[in-house]
């Protein structure tokens, strides 16, 4: 569904983003202490494949006002994990675009 520019968006919290978004700042947050010193240490500690840690830890990389987007439920219909969980462009000024 689209809404037309300007018309706000519909609160949905997306409850798969908001546990992914929060898994990604406690394993940052695991890994800057030194408690693991490795993804895949900690991979195995938390029973999950290093590669899709990897690709949730990259969560913590996206710009502040998307983060507070999806914490806040406001974030576009077209913003689902799957798609988070994608490459997405590491500067935050490009992120809004390529998330649409």
């Amino acid at each position: 569904m689209r809404f037309p520019a300007g018309a706000p968006h519909p609160q949905r919290t997306d409850s798969s983003l908001v546990k992914a978004l929060a898994r990604a700042f406690r394993w940052k947050r695991m890994l800057d202490s030194g408690e693991f010193t490795t993804i895949a240490e900690l991979a195995d500690r938390e029973g999950i494949a290093p590669s899709y840690m990897t690709r949730v830890l990259r969560l913590a990389l996206l710009a502040p006002e998307i983060v507070e987007a999806i914490l806040d439920g406001t974030q576009g219909p077209e913003m689902t994990l799957a798609q988070v969980l994608e490459p997405f462009p590491g500067e935050w000024e490009e992120q809004p675009i390529h998330f649409g």
